[in-house]
């Protein structure tokens, strides 16, 4: 995997976990991951990957994933096969469950891995259900909207 790939991974893990609130703060946390970065890298970084600041449950302004650029990569080219496959959705929690048609599980689950969603920690498929785990309950409820969305769409 790339030093980019590593780092911007690294970066989207960072500010699920963290309230990361200005570039500075991120670059040091990320030099003390081990991670050798100018501001210039980082405010590069934020750009590629669609940063934004929102305001955190103390108040203050923090950098968070895009929800509009999450969608997008839902609505990419395996979204056909999730919508093809997905009967419903539901979260509870940190925890998004997918039902499928029978035998689509699996199917569900390559497609949602190939989206590489911002958050999700991972995903587990079963015959007929998938089950993704996401760093938070906020990024499983936008999962959730998103593929509820898609679903909809599909009827």
């Amino acid at each position: 995997m790339k030093v980019k790939t590593k780092r911007q991974k690294a970066i989207l893990d960072l500010i699920t976990k963290n309230e990361v609130k200005t570039q500075e703060e991120l670059q040091s946390i990320l030099m003390n991951a081990g991670f050798a970065v100018t501001q210039a890298t980082i405010s590069r970084d934020i750009r590629e990957l669609g940063l934004v600041k929102v305001t955190s449950a103390s108040g203050e302004y923090k950098y968070s994933p895009n929800a509009a650029k999450e969608r997008e990569s839902i609505t990419g080219k395996f979204s056909s096969i999730l919508a093809q496959a997905a009967r419903s959705v539901d979260y509870a929690g940190n925890l998004v469950v997918i039902k499928t048609y029978t035998g689509m599980g699996s199917a569900a689950g390559a497609a949602v891995d190939s989206m590489d969603l911002q958050g999700v920690i991972g995903s587990l498929a079963g015959d007929d259900t998938l089950l993704i785990i996401t760093c938070d309950d906020e990024i499983a409820r936008r999962i959730s909207d998103s593929i509820s969305a898609l679903i909809e769409q599909n009827i």
